[in-house]
Protein backbone atom coordinates (compact mmCIF):
# COMPACT_ATOMS: atom_id res chain seq x y z
CA UNK A 1 0.00 0.00 0.00
CA UNK A 2 2.40 2.26 0.44
CA UNK A 3 4.21 1.61 -2.52
CA UNK A 4 0.88 2.64 -4.03
CA UNK A 5 0.54 5.65 -2.67
CA UNK A 6 4.22 6.73 -3.52
CA UNK A 7 3.26 5.85 -7.21
CA UNK A 8 0.46 8.20 -6.93
CA UNK A 9 2.31 10.87 -5.10
CA UNK A 10 5.13 10.71 -8.40
CA UNK A 11 2.09 10.63 -11.10
CA UNK A 12 0.94 13.80 -8.98
CA UNK A 13 4.19 15.61 -8.94
CA UNK A 14 5.07 14.85 -12.80
CA UNK A 15 1.46 16.33 -13.24
CA UNK A 16 2.66 19.62 -11.63
CA UNK A 17 5.57 19.33 -13.99
CA UNK A 18 4.10 19.12 -16.94
CA UNK A 19 3.25 22.74 -18.68
CA UNK A 20 5.65 24.32 -16.80
CA UNK A 21 7.91 25.00 -19.66
CA UNK A 22 4.70 27.02 -21.66
CA UNK A 23 3.66 28.40 -18.39
CA UNK A 24 6.47 30.07 -18.09
CA UNK A 25 7.43 31.40 -21.66
CA UNK A 26 3.41 33.15 -21.32
CA UNK A 27 4.35 34.16 -17.90
CA UNK A 28 7.51 36.05 -18.91
CA UNK A 29 6.31 36.96 -22.48
CA UNK A 30 9.42 35.87 -23.81
CA UNK A 31 10.92 32.50 -25.49
CA UNK A 32 14.75 31.81 -24.72
CA UNK A 33 16.28 30.11 -27.33
CA UNK A 34 19.43 29.00 -26.83
CA UNK A 35 21.62 29.69 -30.75
CA UNK A 36 24.79 29.09 -31.77
CA UNK A 37 27.80 31.73 -31.30
CA UNK A 38 28.24 32.16 -34.89
CA UNK A 39 27.60 30.56 -37.61
CA UNK A 40 26.59 32.29 -40.77
CA UNK A 41 23.18 31.24 -42.35
CA UNK A 42 22.36 29.31 -39.19
CA UNK A 43 22.84 31.76 -36.05
CA UNK A 44 24.61 34.56 -36.41
CA UNK A 45 24.62 38.60 -34.79
CA UNK A 46 25.80 41.05 -36.65
CA UNK A 47 27.66 44.38 -35.03
CA UNK A 48 24.37 45.86 -33.73
CA UNK A 49 23.40 42.10 -32.05
CA UNK A 50 20.25 41.21 -34.38
CA UNK A 51 20.20 37.40 -35.32
CA UNK A 52 19.75 36.14 -38.05
CA UNK A 53 19.80 32.42 -39.52
CA UNK A 54 17.74 29.33 -40.71
CA UNK A 55 17.79 28.32 -36.54
CA UNK A 56 17.18 31.62 -35.44
CA UNK A 57 13.83 31.95 -37.66
CA UNK A 58 12.95 28.47 -36.36
CA UNK A 59 13.13 30.16 -33.13
CA UNK A 60 10.81 33.18 -34.39
CA UNK A 61 8.19 30.37 -35.20
CA UNK A 62 8.04 28.92 -32.11
CA UNK A 63 7.66 32.15 -30.25
CA UNK A 64 5.22 33.31 -33.18
CA UNK A 65 2.55 30.36 -32.48
CA UNK A 66 2.61 31.20 -28.57
CA UNK A 67 3.25 34.58 -28.18
CA UNK A 68 2.00 36.06 -31.41
CA UNK A 69 5.33 38.06 -32.17
CA UNK A 70 8.50 36.68 -33.54
CA UNK A 71 10.52 38.97 -31.47
CA UNK A 72 9.62 38.16 -28.64
CA UNK A 73 12.71 36.36 -27.72
CA UNK A 74 15.55 36.42 -25.76
CA UNK A 75 18.31 34.91 -27.71
CA UNK A 76 21.11 32.69 -25.95
CA UNK A 77 24.69 32.19 -27.40
CA UNK A 78 26.01 28.56 -26.52
CA UNK A 79 29.07 26.70 -27.18
CA UNK A 80 28.69 22.81 -28.34
CA UNK A 81 29.90 21.36 -24.81
CA UNK A 82 27.26 24.40 -23.01
CA UNK A 83 24.36 23.67 -25.38
CA UNK A 84 22.15 20.68 -23.60
CA UNK A 85 23.35 21.85 -19.87
CA UNK A 86 21.42 25.36 -20.81
CA UNK A 87 18.55 22.90 -21.70
CA UNK A 88 18.27 20.98 -19.19
CA UNK A 89 19.09 22.87 -16.31
CA UNK A 90 16.15 25.39 -17.65
CA UNK A 91 18.43 28.27 -18.93
CA UNK A 92 17.17 28.13 -22.28
CA UNK A 93 13.24 27.07 -23.56
CA UNK A 94 14.44 25.72 -26.83
CA UNK A 95 17.47 24.99 -28.47
CA UNK A 96 17.99 25.60 -32.10
CA UNK A 97 21.78 25.37 -33.05
CA UNK A 98 22.74 23.42 -35.43
CA UNK A 99 22.14 20.47 -32.90
CA UNK A 100 22.32 16.42 -34.82
CA UNK A 101 19.41 14.39 -33.34
CA UNK A 102 20.92 11.14 -32.25
CA UNK A 103 19.44 8.19 -29.66
CA UNK A 104 21.89 8.97 -26.60
CA UNK A 105 21.19 12.60 -26.70
CA UNK A 106 17.47 12.02 -27.26
CA UNK A 107 17.66 9.14 -24.85
CA UNK A 108 20.05 9.69 -22.17
CA UNK A 109 19.57 13.45 -21.77
CA UNK A 110 16.42 13.74 -21.33
CA UNK A 111 15.60 15.76 -24.45
CA UNK A 112 12.90 15.33 -27.24
CA UNK A 113 14.19 16.58 -31.17
CA UNK A 114 11.91 18.13 -33.51
CA UNK A 115 11.60 17.87 -37.15
CA UNK A 116 14.38 17.82 -38.64
CA UNK A 117 14.72 21.67 -40.15
CA UNK A 118 18.11 20.71 -42.84
CA UNK A 119 19.69 17.57 -43.81
CA UNK A 120 23.65 17.30 -43.29
CA UNK A 121 27.04 15.46 -43.49
CA UNK A 122 30.10 16.24 -42.30
CA UNK A 123 32.80 17.14 -44.26
CA UNK A 124 36.26 18.85 -44.42
CA UNK A 125 37.30 21.89 -45.70
CA UNK A 126 41.21 22.28 -47.16
CA UNK A 127 43.47 25.16 -48.71
CA UNK A 128 43.89 24.18 -52.25
CA UNK A 129 47.40 24.23 -51.88
CA UNK A 130 47.65 21.18 -49.71
CA UNK A 131 46.57 19.32 -53.12
CA UNK A 132 44.25 17.20 -51.20
CA UNK A 133 41.71 16.01 -53.21
CA UNK A 134 39.84 13.17 -51.21
CA UNK A 135 39.47 12.90 -47.42
CA UNK A 136 41.35 9.36 -48.38
CA UNK A 137 44.30 11.78 -48.48
CA UNK A 138 44.15 13.16 -45.00
CA UNK A 139 46.16 10.17 -43.27
CA UNK A 140 48.85 12.05 -40.83
CA UNK A 141 46.88 15.67 -41.07
CA UNK A 142 46.17 17.99 -38.18
CA UNK A 143 42.59 18.62 -38.56
CA UNK A 144 40.48 20.81 -36.22
CA UNK A 145 37.71 20.38 -34.33
CA UNK A 146 35.10 20.67 -31.67
CA UNK A 147 35.03 18.83 -28.35
CA UNK A 148 31.59 17.70 -27.09
CA UNK A 149 29.71 16.96 -30.59
CA UNK A 150 29.36 14.23 -33.22
CA UNK A 151 31.54 15.65 -35.18
CA UNK A 152 34.66 14.80 -32.81
CA UNK A 153 33.45 11.23 -32.76
CA UNK A 154 32.66 10.57 -36.78
CA UNK A 155 36.08 12.12 -37.31
CA UNK A 156 37.66 9.28 -34.96
CA UNK A 157 35.70 6.58 -36.31
CA UNK A 158 36.12 7.75 -40.05
CA UNK A 159 39.75 7.64 -39.98
CA UNK A 160 40.06 4.20 -37.16
CA UNK A 161 37.75 2.66 -39.73
CA UNK A 162 40.40 3.72 -42.72
CA UNK A 163 43.16 3.14 -41.16
CA UNK A 164 44.62 6.50 -41.28
CA UNK A 165 46.58 8.18 -38.95
CA UNK A 166 44.48 11.05 -37.22
CA UNK A 167 45.91 14.36 -35.51
CA UNK A 168 43.34 16.19 -33.98
CA UNK A 169 43.34 19.38 -32.52
CA UNK A 170 40.39 19.94 -30.41
CA UNK A 171 39.09 23.76 -29.37
CA UNK A 172 36.26 24.47 -27.51
CA UNK A 173 35.41 27.70 -29.35
CA UNK A 174 33.88 28.37 -32.69
CA UNK A 175 36.17 31.26 -33.53
CA UNK A 176 38.85 29.71 -32.33
CA UNK A 177 38.48 26.58 -34.11
CA UNK A 178 38.31 28.62 -37.26
CA UNK A 179 41.20 31.03 -36.57
CA UNK A 180 43.45 28.28 -35.70
CA UNK A 181 42.81 26.97 -39.32
CA UNK A 182 43.02 29.74 -41.31
CA UNK A 183 46.40 30.48 -39.27
CA UNK A 184 47.95 27.29 -40.94
CA UNK A 185 47.76 25.34 -37.36
CA UNK A 186 46.09 22.37 -39.27
CA UNK A 187 45.81 21.08 -42.31
CA UNK A 188 42.06 20.71 -42.15
CA UNK A 189 38.48 21.68 -40.49
CA UNK A 190 35.53 19.28 -39.90
CA UNK A 191 32.73 20.20 -39.12
CA UNK A 192 29.02 20.15 -41.06
CA UNK A 193 29.11 20.80 -44.49
CA UNK A 194 26.79 23.57 -44.58
CA UNK A 195 28.94 25.14 -41.73
CA UNK A 196 32.11 24.72 -43.60
CA UNK A 197 30.50 26.62 -46.82
CA UNK A 198 29.52 29.43 -43.93
CA UNK A 199 32.99 29.88 -43.24
CA UNK A 200 34.40 29.80 -45.86
CA UNK A 201 32.57 32.55 -47.14
CA UNK A 202 32.46 34.75 -44.47
CA UNK A 203 35.75 33.78 -42.82
CA UNK A 204 38.58 33.25 -45.07
CA UNK A 205 40.66 36.17 -46.72
CA UNK A 206 40.31 34.37 -49.83
CA UNK A 207 37.37 32.36 -50.20
CA UNK A 208 38.72 30.68 -53.37
CA UNK A 209 41.71 29.31 -52.04
CA UNK A 210 40.20 26.82 -49.54
CA UNK A 211 37.96 23.35 -50.85
CA UNK A 212 35.20 21.36 -49.42
CA UNK A 213 36.07 17.67 -49.89
CA UNK A 214 33.49 15.58 -52.05
CA UNK A 215 33.25 12.85 -49.16
CA UNK A 216 30.80 13.05 -46.80
CA UNK A 217 31.51 10.81 -43.87
CA UNK A 218 28.06 10.95 -41.92
CA UNK A 219 24.01 11.72 -41.11
CA UNK A 220 23.79 15.07 -39.63
CA UNK A 221 20.00 15.31 -39.53
CA UNK A 222 19.75 19.24 -37.40
CA UNK A 223 16.57 19.76 -35.42
CA UNK A 224 15.52 22.16 -32.35
CA UNK A 225 15.25 20.22 -29.05
CA UNK A 226 13.18 20.93 -26.04
CA UNK A 227 13.69 19.37 -22.28
CA UNK A 228 10.60 16.21 -21.73
CA UNK A 229 8.00 17.02 -19.31
CA UNK A 230 6.17 19.19 -21.75
CA UNK A 231 3.99 17.82 -24.23
CA UNK A 232 1.77 20.48 -25.16
CA UNK A 233 5.43 22.71 -25.53
CA UNK A 234 6.57 20.09 -27.33
CA UNK A 235 3.62 20.11 -29.85
CA UNK A 236 3.63 23.35 -30.34
CA UNK A 237 7.39 23.70 -31.54
CA UNK A 238 6.81 20.31 -33.67
CA UNK A 239 4.18 21.74 -35.62
CA UNK A 240 5.77 25.33 -36.04
CA UNK A 241 7.89 23.36 -37.57
CA UNK A 242 5.63 21.28 -39.68
CA UNK A 243 3.55 24.91 -40.78
CA UNK A 244 6.45 25.97 -42.47
CA UNK A 245 6.63 22.90 -44.58
CA UNK A 246 2.48 22.87 -44.89
CA UNK A 247 2.72 26.08 -46.16
CA UNK A 248 5.50 26.17 -48.45
CA UNK A 249 4.06 22.39 -50.38
CA UNK A 250 0.43 24.62 -50.38
CA UNK A 251 2.21 27.60 -52.37
CA UNK A 252 1.36 29.86 -49.07
CA UNK A 253 3.83 32.64 -48.53
CA UNK A 254 4.39 35.83 -46.47
CA UNK A 255 3.39 37.75 -49.06
CA UNK A 256 0.03 35.96 -50.54
CA UNK A 257 -1.12 34.28 -46.86
CA UNK A 258 -3.81 37.54 -46.72
CA UNK A 259 -5.20 36.51 -49.93
CA UNK A 260 -4.42 32.64 -49.64
CA UNK A 261 -7.53 33.41 -46.38
CA UNK A 262 -9.78 32.75 -49.16
CA UNK A 263 -8.90 29.86 -50.50
CA UNK A 264 -11.68 27.07 -50.84
CA UNK A 265 -9.23 24.19 -50.27
CA UNK A 266 -10.15 22.84 -46.96
CA UNK A 267 -6.91 21.93 -46.10
CA UNK A 268 -5.73 25.61 -46.57
CA UNK A 269 -8.71 26.86 -44.54
CA UNK A 270 -7.81 24.31 -41.52
CA UNK A 271 -4.37 25.59 -42.07
CA UNK A 272 -5.09 29.46 -41.74
CA UNK A 273 -7.79 29.19 -39.10
CA UNK A 274 -10.38 29.89 -41.34
CA UNK A 275 -12.19 26.81 -40.48
CA UNK A 276 -11.36 26.84 -36.50
CA UNK A 277 -9.66 22.97 -34.52
CA UNK A 278 -6.44 22.77 -35.23
CA UNK A 279 -4.94 26.24 -32.88
CA UNK A 280 -7.81 24.85 -30.29
CA UNK A 281 -6.12 21.65 -30.32
CA UNK A 282 -2.80 23.04 -29.62
CA UNK A 283 -3.97 25.30 -26.80
CA UNK A 284 -3.22 28.13 -29.28
CA UNK A 285 -5.14 31.26 -31.00
CA UNK A 286 -6.34 29.72 -34.34
CA UNK A 287 -4.50 31.96 -36.26
CA UNK A 288 -1.05 30.70 -35.02
CA UNK A 289 -0.28 28.97 -38.51
CA UNK A 290 -1.29 32.11 -40.51
CA UNK A 291 0.91 34.38 -37.66
CA UNK A 292 4.12 32.75 -38.40
CA UNK A 293 4.09 32.50 -42.46
CA UNK A 294 3.15 36.20 -42.12
CA UNK A 295 6.13 36.83 -39.88
CA UNK A 296 8.92 34.46 -41.03
CA UNK A 297 7.85 33.00 -44.23
CA UNK A 298 7.15 29.46 -45.14
CA UNK A 299 10.43 27.00 -45.44
CA UNK A 300 11.32 27.75 -49.02
CA UNK A 301 11.57 31.43 -48.18
CA UNK A 302 13.52 30.90 -45.11
CA UNK A 303 16.45 28.58 -46.64
CA UNK A 304 16.81 31.17 -49.54
CA UNK A 305 17.57 33.91 -47.13
CA UNK A 306 19.29 32.23 -45.28
CA UNK A 307 21.41 29.43 -46.66
CA UNK A 308 20.11 29.34 -49.95
CA UNK A 309 19.91 31.52 -53.47
CA UNK A 310 19.55 34.62 -52.14
CA UNK A 311 22.34 34.09 -49.37
CA UNK A 312 25.86 34.26 -49.79
CA UNK A 313 26.05 30.69 -49.12
CA UNK A 314 23.98 29.79 -52.19
CA UNK A 315 23.26 26.15 -51.31
CA UNK A 316 21.54 23.65 -53.12
CA UNK A 317 18.50 22.22 -51.56
CA UNK A 318 19.42 18.89 -52.40
CA UNK A 319 17.62 16.40 -49.39
CA UNK A 320 16.15 19.53 -47.97
CA UNK A 321 13.78 20.00 -50.74
CA UNK A 322 10.18 19.13 -50.59
CA UNK A 323 9.28 15.00 -50.92
CA UNK A 324 7.38 16.55 -53.41
CA UNK A 325 10.19 17.37 -55.78
CA UNK A 326 12.78 14.97 -54.38
CA UNK A 327 13.95 16.11 -51.28
CA UNK A 328 12.91 14.73 -47.91
CA UNK A 329 11.08 17.85 -46.13
CA UNK A 330 7.64 16.44 -45.52
CA UNK A 331 4.62 17.61 -42.71
CA UNK A 332 1.91 15.46 -41.66
CA UNK A 333 -1.12 16.28 -42.36
CA UNK A 334 -2.36 19.35 -40.14
CA UNK A 335 -5.63 18.21 -39.11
Amino acid sequence: MASAVFTLALGVAASAEAGQTLDNIKSKGVLTCGVNEGTAGFGLADSTGKYTGLDIDVCKAVATAILGSPDKIKFVPLSAPQRFTALQSGEVDILSRNTTWTLTREADLGLLFGPVTFYDGQGFLVKKSLNVKSAKQLSGATVCVQPGTTTELNLADYFRANKMELKPVVIEKLDEVENAFFSGRCDAYTTDSSGLAGTRVTKAQKPDDYIILPELISKEPLAPAVRQGDDQFYDIMRWSVFALLQAEEKGITSQNVDQMLKSEDPDIKRFLGVTPGNGKALGLDEKWAYNIIKSVGNYGEIFDRNVGKNSPLKLERGLNDLWTTGGLMYAPPPR
